[in-house]
């Protein structure tokens, strides 16, 4: 056949120069509160982990740039999620080593036992990762590709730096003179929380919220709106191209367009991209009907004093297909397949492994729910948002696992699982609150400094 062009547009970036410039200054912002909080909480391993964590992010900077990776959503979302794991590997080592000191031994000898005893927490946790990351990049396509190069990338370079870079800083520091206790803290021995005692509450309360959740979004679907707010990735929508007397930047068209449209379609999931070497901007919304594309015409013709001619409208198909959210969700469920079997082979028992599996499905549940019951709109963030809970949830419960079968080999025998269970729970409290708390530092500044 022979082919005839129609039309062809040159598009600008959906984000501009300023929103990379603000998300790089949250990026530092919130790295430079992370490791604020760590000397605050680990004084002068800390300032190890500071020390590890920059070089960290220099490494992922430099490799990222040397094999000119195409960053997306889901791919920074990657980088997030492993220094994120990065800082949770310091922080089980660091806790390691204060307990050790507590037990009596001498600082140097603290260090070496600390990072011993942590290594089969980090490697598990990061090895099930890993596996993930690696399923991930197999079977997805597109931006759940991205996700899982920079995730496989960050796991590898974070296992690096904690137990090498950290080592040989903390090694050096203690060669410098820092040799002092008061240098390190030291780790008491807490009284074990009944948590298990207290687990018809936490079930019922979870399968509360999921049940309620799920029948929520069963209405929305009964009703027509559909069980989740899926953005125009996924179901398309409206593309209105508008010709202004003016060549607006990014900002402007962000500030004075996108409430105007807003104001009609009832909804905030909009994109805007600039056509270039013309004062044209298309605005994609959720797709409208023609008495929404008139009204949308009318305001926008009355706000920016537009010809009759100056807007057009087609209908658009989604940017993600059937075929990449089949991938995705297949992807998924074998990931979590071959992290069954690791766990199972590691810990030598198929409890921890299902048991795994079932926290994971339980985060990934609640958040679903919340989407849903919230109508938060469902597109690449949303994919990148539930790659991560997966990521962060296994890592975890790998974690608190990895004590529980350390505390299980030395076992008394007045003690029953359960003891062992929260006992086991307690002792790795403050790390599990430590590594949420400063991921949550690094995710509010972008949320509070990042652009949409």
């Amino acid at each position: 056949l022979e082919l005839q062009e129609l039309r062809s547009n040159v598009v600008g970036a959906k984000l501009g120069a300023e929103a990379i410039h603000t998300s790089l200054i949250a990026g530092v912002i919130g790295f430079a509160l992370v490791v604020l909080f760590m000397i605050a909480i680990y004084r002068i391993m800390g300032l190890a982990s500071g020390i590890a964590l920059t070089s960290y992010v220099g490494i992922v900077l430099v490799l990222l740039n040397g094999f000119q990776m195409t960053l997306t959503l889901p791919g920074i979302a990657g980088i997030i999620l492993s220094i994120g794991m990065a800082v949770d590997a310091n922080v089980i080592i660091f806790t390691r080593i204060k307990e050790e000191i507590g037990l009596g031994k001498t600082v140097h000898s603290a260090i070496k036992t600390g990072f011993a005893k942590a290594l089969s927490a980090i490697v598990d946790g990061n090895v099930t990762t890993l596996i993930a990351a690696a399923v991930l990049y197999w079977r997805g396509s597109g931006t759940v590709k991205g996700f899982a190069t920079t995730l496989a990338l960050g796991i590898v370079l974070s296992m690096f730096t904690a137990l090498v870079v950290s080592k040989l800083v903390m090694n050096a520091l203690y060669a410098l003179g820092m040799k002092d206790v008061k240098w390190y803290g030291t780790f008491k021995e807490r009284q074990p929380i009944n948590f298990v005692g207290k687990k018809k509450i936490w079930f019922s309360v979870s399968v509360l919220v999921i049940v309620a959740g799920l029948a929520y979004m069963g209405i929305n679907a009964g009703s027509g709106k559909g069980a989740l707010a899926y953005s125009l990735e996924f179901k398309g929508g409206t593309s209105t191209t508008v010709e202004f007397n003016d060549d607006m930047t990014i900002q402007e068209i962000e500030q004075n367009v996108v409430p105007v449209v807003a104001e009609v379609t009832g909804d905030n999931d909009i994109q805007t991209q600039k056509v270039a070497g013309t004062t044209q901007v298309v605005i994609k919304t959720k797709e409208l009907d023609l008495d929404k594309r008139t009204e949308l015409d009318e305001k926008l013709t009355e706000a920016f004093d537009l010809s009759d001619t100056a807007i057009t409208a087609e209908n658009i198909s989604g940017a993600i297909s059937q075929e990449v959210k089949h991938d995705a969700i297949i992807s998924v469920i074998i990931a979590t397949i071959f992290m069954l079997i690791y766990i199972w082979i590691r810990f030598k028992d198929v409890r921890f492994a299902t048991s795994a599996v079932a926290a994971l499905l339980h985060d990934v549940l609640v958040v679903l729910v919340f989407y849903g019951a919230a109508r938060i709109s469902v597109g690449n963030t949303f994919i990148a948002c539930m790659l991560t809970i997966v990521g962060y949830s296994i890592n975890a419960t790998i974690v608190i696992f990895d004590r529980i079968r350390e505390n299980l080999a030395e076992m008394k025998r007045k003690d029953t699982l359960e003891d062992v269970v929260n006992n086991s729970i307690t002792q790795t409290l403050t790390r599990s609150i430590f590594t949420s708390l400063t991921t949550f530092i690094m995710v509010a500044v972008l949320y509070v400094m990042g652009v949409a």
